[in-house]
């Protein structure tokens, strides 16, 4: 709207630019570090407080963000969960994300890691299959597993082109023909 560009007429500062910064963001403050990982896949945070810096305490049901998109001629949402790990990293990580993706009946599972995946993690994300896009004809990796260093550089989820429908969107409000409004004089 403005004509400005990031980086060339103004600079976000605090924000992690390289994959140093990124581990010490996750030392400093995981939960930030979990928002702001889950900002560059543009998925909404769950169990954030709002105008908090902590993140929500105890269990997250294996959900740290989430996707929404339309893959539906209805328009119906789909969505996609995000789990994002800063720590240890295990095979049985990426089998939790399939059990959740399952049991919410989501479209798609994401593991977003800050270290590499081990070669398990990888046989198991391919084990889960594809999820097929009714409207696009396309297969899409059921479950996928992106790094810190991959989306620094420029990756993003493999899904429908749909766009990115994270926020529900107001419905449209209905044009009433026909009436003339009262002054109130």
């Amino acid at each position: 709207m403005f004509n400005i560009t990031e980086g060339v007429d103004y600079d976000v500062i605090g924000e992690p630019t390289n994959l140093t910064e990124a581990h010490q963001l996750a030392r400093d403050d995981r939960y930030q570090f979990q928002w702001w990982v889950l900002s560059l896949v543009k998925a909404k945070p769950i169990g954030g407080v709002e105008g908090s810096r902590k993140g929500k305490k105890g269990s997250d049901k294996g959900i740290d963000g989430a996707v929404n998109f339309i893959d539906d001629p209805k328009g119906k949402l789909s969505s996609i969960v995000i789990q994002v790990k800063s720590g240890h990293i295990k095979s049985g990580d990426i089998r939790d994300l399939i059990g959740t993706v399952e049991n919410q009946k989501a479209a798609m599972g994401v593991f977003i890691c800050l270290d590499e995946p081990t070669p398990d993690m990888t046989t198991e994300a391919v084990k889960a299959g594809f999820y097929i896009s009714e409207m696009w004809q396309q297969k899409y990796p059921k479950i996928q597993i992106l790094t810190v260093e991959a989306l620094l550089s420029g990756a993003q989820i493999q899904m429908p082109p749909s766009g990115y429908g994270t926020f529900k969107q107001a419905p449209k409000a209905k044009k009433e023909e026909g009436k003339q409004g009262d002054l109130g004089i």
